[in-house]
């Protein structure tokens, strides 16, 4: 008798992205930013810095830095060699520094001091592009946003959630795919997984949480 070979089920994206949610949630249940900070200008202030710069070298450098400008007002009044000196560690500290100081003084000209609560706004702000936008809207005024950072797009890509690099491509994708009551945190539990589990270069496939739908662990496995 001739066997009948049975077809695969194949997971859809949107299954993928589902199953993905609910294996962080379970491994990470506390979804929180790793950058500290007190009020959304300090948070608009730790992700800039942030940029090319690990989250716990800016959560060392911040208290000092938050110390002495606290407020767009004292930003935007500033000594520029004073801020550069405050975040040398940072990398990259006299473009940040001039970033931080137009972004302070066009946060009073045009906002009333207040950091803005769209993508729109926010990408207006000197220094400011979509990651830094969408983790304000999404941390602070809690609203679906997606935090295009180098691990949700390298955890995305091997999941087969995406197939690009670009962040703005992985931020539209994963719009469509990810509940948006879900998305902001997907993202923060990313970044976690990616330092956990997920390194670059060298993933732990065999422990993840997440290998069961993940397409790149699929095919290291044929």
């Amino acid at each position: 008798m001739l066997s009948v070979r049975r077809p695969i089920c194949v997971m859809t994206k949107k299954q993928v992205a589902l199953a993905a949610v609910e294996a962080l949630i379970k491994e990470y249940p506390e979804a929180l930013c790793s950058l500290d900070y007190k009020d959304p200008f300090q948070l608009l202030v730790a992700t800039r810095l942030s940029a090319q710069c690990t989250d716990a070298r800016v959560n060392t450098v911040t208290p000092a830095l938050f110390a002495e400008f606290p407020t767009p007002e004292a930003f935007a009044g500033a000594e520029l060699s004073r801020v550069e000196e405050l975040i040398r560690s940072c990398g990259f500290y006299h473009t940040k520094a001039k970033d931080l100081i137009a972004m302070s003084q066009m946060l009073l000209a045009e906002y009333g001091g207040k950091v803005p609560d769209s993508i729109e706004a926010l990408t207006r702000l000197p220094g400011v592009g979509r990651k830094t936008a969408n983790l304000i809207c999404g941390d602070v005024y809690g609203k679906p946003a997606v935090v295009a950072d180098t691990h949700l797009i390298r955890i995305t890509n091997l999941l087969g959630l995406a197939d690009t690099k670009n962040p703005l491509k992985v931020e539209i994708e994963l719009k469509k795919l990810l509940p948006p009551e879900e998305s902001n945190n997907f993202c923060h539990r990313c970044v976690l997984h990616g330092r956990a589990v997920c390194v670059a270069n060298r993933p732990k496939c065999d422990v993840c949480c997440m290998n069961s739908v993940c397409a790149h662990y699929r095919k290291s496995k044929k």
